[in-house]
């Protein structure tokens, strides 16, 4: 073992957790996943409901959404774990004069595959997508989900209208899928020149046809980490596993306490295993019996296992569709943050979780990944 070997496998990996609130963006890193040193908060009273971590170039680039109520929404980026920031001139995310629209809000910033550097993609407030070719320093509207027959239709959840979840397939630069709240799970095969609904099985039980064509309110969507055919949804009440690239789904409620909630995750490495972090209802949004808990399936949702070793009981604040993630560490890392400012970190997929911050403003996002320093 020469003496550089040995050096560089003492050097500990870093991992970096960054937490959006309705006040401002956390960043904390740590060693061991449990003790984490925090700076924050940046953008004080700006509401951070997005942010992307991109690690595909050997750096670590903190792409962040952030909304001013003066100055309005953009992204922001940082490739120093937060000690500066950059904006473009003239923002990052501008409606071309033609559409009459307005940015109102960004709701995802999602990198796209290790072998696409440079793509990142965007999902907004109005509903819209957008794509950057430049690392998320400039992107440019999605014409063709924009110009949609069935935009007109789309309508506001309870928290907006929102572009919330854009998926690439890492098997196919040409599959992309959108989940939508308002107006379901949308995908393209062409490289986003054209998109079709993809809601067969997905209920809208507020509607007055229970399984349209497009309208559901998906809460947020998955994708398998070895099979890009299946995935995994979270709905307004419902929660679904498709098998054939979204084609259709099917019910995976069976065994969890409701299937009201907002997120749902998958594991980076291992398929049939992903997490969701149930609701009572739709009416009362708290943890069922306000007892928080996620719950993990390992085997695609025929089986889910309860767990809530270190969470705070009782809890009457839920985690919201973004405020939850995933490392890629081994084992895995899963993170979460409630509306009540409390932020937990688990090293084992969940097993026992440790509470890293508390009293925030309300989370909206939480990522998580091993960083480059």
């Amino acid at each position: 073992m020469t003496p550089n070997s040995a050096q560089s496998e003492a050097i500990p990996e870093t991992f970096l957790l960054a937490v959006g609130t309705k006040k401002g963006l956390w960043l904390g890193t740590s060693t061991d996943r449990r003790n984490y040193e925090f700076t924050g908060p940046h953008f004080l009273m700006q509401e951070v409901p997005s942010i992307g971590i991109d690690t595909r170039n050997g750096g670590t680039r903190i792409l962040v959404g952030t909304r001013s109520e003066h100055w309005g929404p953009t992204v922001v980026h940082s490739d120093d774990l937060g000690a500066t920031w950059t904006e473009p001139e003239q923002g990052a995310i501008m409606f071309p004069p033609d559409t009459d629209a307005a940015l109102e809000r960004i709701w995802q910033i999602q990198p796209d595959a290790a072998d696409r550097p440079g793509v990142v993609w965007a999902g907004c407030e109005p509903i819209s997508v957008w794509e950057s070719t430049d690392g998320g320093e400039h992107f440019e509207l999605n014409r063709g989900l924009w110009n949609h027959p069935h935009r007109p239709e789309w309508g506001a959840g309870y928290g907006g209208a929102a572009a919330h979840t854009v998926l690439p397939s890492p098997a196919d630069p040409n599959t992309i899928h959108v989940a939508m709240s308002t107006g379901g799970v949308y995908r393209s095969t062409d490289a986003g020149e054209s998109w079709v609904a993809r809601n067969k099985g997905i209920s809208a039980p507020f509607m007055p046809e229970p399984l349209p064509e497009f309208g559901q309110c998906v809460h947020k969507i998955a994708r398998d980490p070895n099979n890009a055919d299946t995935m995994y949804a979270q709905n307004h009440h419902g929660v679904y596993r498709s098998d054939n690239n979204a084609d259709t789904w099917v019910s995976i409620a069976e065994g969890l306490p409701t299937d009201f909630g907002f997120t749902v995750l998958t594991h980076p490495r291992r398929s049939g295993t992903a997490w969701v972090v149930p609701i009572m209802s739709d009416d009362e949004r708290i943890p069922p019996n306000a007892q928080l808990a996620v719950h993990r399936t390992d085997d695609g949702g025929a089986s889910w296992q309860r767990l809530a070793d270190g969470l705070v009981q009782p809890e009457y604040n839920v985690v919201l569709r973004d405020a939850a993630a995933v490392d890629t560490a081994e084992p895995a890392g899963l993170f979460l943050g409630t509306r009540g400012g409390s932020v937990y970190a688990s090293a084992d997929e969940g097993e026992h979780f440790v509470e890293v911050l508390k009293q925030l403003p309300d989370v909206l996002c939480v990522r998580a990944a091993a960083v480059v320093l």
